[in-house]
């Protein structure tokens, strides 16, 4: 007889307060507004968050295994309106035709109630691609959605050109040409070593494909492009969490710690490469998080900017004798590495710590991807400012990130700027608007959606790159919105 579907959330970190699922779907007209928002802000920043729909069945369910809910804030004339509405993935329709969660652990088909196509939540990123949205989890291929109306298109397979069975949930625009670079890892199916490569056309049109083997079946969520192999590459991040397919079979979760495997970082050249053309470099055992950018150097090497932990990231997925880091003292700093594509494969250099505070969830001026930058944009964690704890509660107990600052970091001065919300606030990922008119890198706006513990609702905070310590507009949400993954802006001017 099947078990009883569950009535209500699990009493746990990753399912109470701010970040008690939500699952609205949508909208609200002209959102109140608090200080100056600029007229010429034209665009929509589209975000998505896990956000179940129903309770799950696995009683210790991560963030990371909730459906793929789309919110977007349309910005026109100095008004907000707000749209949300979830992906509808396959799992997403069957469990409502079920009226219970039919999908077991992450990233483990062994566990489901039913058997599943396409078992994605859709969750992890939107970007926008040929006129379309498409919601992102880096196991399947993306989900199309419509960028107006937020209703789901359909699986997005590129018409049929999408060689592997898995997409990455960070696919890099070319600013110039609008070329999207992509590849998927596990591309052959759960713990497969394969990783495939590909480049598409601004008109959908793929040019390029590439089979490479990883030395280990990592988890590769990130990735860095730069512009061209007479000193650029690919460098491919892989994390010391790995898959087994038999763990998966006997109902283990899909990643495990490794303490013993080193960062590897993959390097092959971005147009015509070949499968023997990727080298493998390493680095002491690390969690890399997100990318910040990556450039070429007059020398021909590389620079490759991201964060970097020497502990376990994702503590809810502990190594094989169960040991797991301790929430409190993970500390990821934004870090350089400098490599030089044409050495033999070896052990990199040591890298260069560029920020040492606390930070992930990196971001830049879209329009200098790939090329030399000097602003950086991320959230950073600096408990010196007087955060309230006690009020927000546990916040690295769910699994989410307990930022409670914005931070810009100029690498010409060293100097980084830091914007505090409040006592009662956190902030998640932000997005970085061009001003209207101006081509000079960072001279723009950083948005970020903020949880405030105080009220209980969330908040669109606008800050002017000119002076980044203060808000120049505070956008009321009348909801809650839980913390979300990631997002974009996509400019209508």
């Amino acid at each position: 007889m099947e078990s009883p579907a569950p009535q209500h959330f699990p009493d746990r970190p990753q399912f109470s307060d701010f970040m008690k699922p939500c699952r609205f779907e949508g909208e609200v007209q002209n959102l109140e507004v608090h200080g100056d928002l600029p007229n010429n802000i034209n665009g929509a920043f589209y975000r998505v968050m896990p956000d179940p729909q129903f309770a799950p069945f696995v009683e210790n369910d991560p963030w990371f295994n909730g459906d793929g809910n789309v919110s977007a804030f349309r910005i026109k004339n100095g008004s907000v309106t707000f749209q949300q509405r979830y992906v509808r993935t396959e799992k997403f329709v069957r469990e409502r035709e079920a009226s219970r969660a039919l999908i077991g652990k992450y990233r483990n088909k062994f566990t489901d109630a039913a058997e599943f196509a396409i078992r994605s939540t859709a969750n992890t990123n939107v970007v926008s691609f040929n006129g379309q949205l498409l919601a992102l989890k880096e196991d399947s291929p993306p989900y199309a959605m419509d960028p107006e109306t937020l209703e789901t298109t359909g699986l997005y397979t590129f018409d049929g050109q999408l060689p592997s069975i898995t997409f990455t949930a960070h696919p890099k625009t070319d600013p110039v040409t609008g070329e999207l670079i992509c590849f998927g890892y596990e591309a052959k199916g759960d713990g497969s070593p394969d990783i495939c490569y590909y480049t598409i056309r601004a008109d959908g049109k793929f040019t390029q494909t590439t089979w490479l083997v990883s030395p280990v079946c990592g988890m590769i969520h990130d990735f860095a492009v730069t512009e061209n192999w007479a000193s650029a590459a690919l460098p491919y991040q892989s994390i010391a969490l790995l898959c087994d397919l038999e763990r998966l079979k006997r109902g283990g979760e899909h990643w495990q710690w490794s303490p013993e495997t080193p960062l590897y970082i993959g390097v092959i050249p971005r147009y015509g490469a070949k499968s023997s053309d990727v080298k493998w470099f390493t680095y002491k055992n690390s969690f890399p998080s997100h990318t910040a950018n990556a450039y070429e150097q007059d020398d021909g090497k590389i620079v490759f900017d991201l964060g970097l932990s020497d502990k376990n990231i994702f503590f809810w997925w502990p190594d094989a004798q169960g040991n797991s880091s301790e929430p409190s003292k993970i500390h990821s700093q934004l870090t350089r590495f400098t490599l030089d594509p044409n050495a033999e494969e070896g052990t990199l250099p040591e890298p260069k710590v560029l920020h040492d505070g606390n930070s992930d969830f990196y971001r830049i001026d879209d329009r200098f991807s790939g090329r030399k930058y000097s602003h950086s944009y991320f959230n950073l964690m600096d408990p010196r400012l007087g955060t309230d704890f006690a009020a927000i509660g546990p916040v690295m107990g769910g699994g989410y990130p307990p930022y409670n600052s914005l931070a810009h970091h100029d690498e010409n001065t060293g100097k980084t700027e830091v914007y505090f919300p409040g006592r009662t606030h956190l902030v998640q990922e932000p997005v970085f608007i061009p001003r209207a008119g101006s081509t000079e890198e960072g001279d723009g706006y950083l948005m970020a959606l903020v949880n405030n513990y105080r009220t209980m609702s969330s908040e669109l905070h606008l800050l002017d790159c000119r002076d980044l310590t203060k808000a120049r507009a505070i956008v009321l949400l009348p909801l809650r919105l839980r913390a979300g993954l990631h997002g974009n802006w996509v400019d209508n001017n």
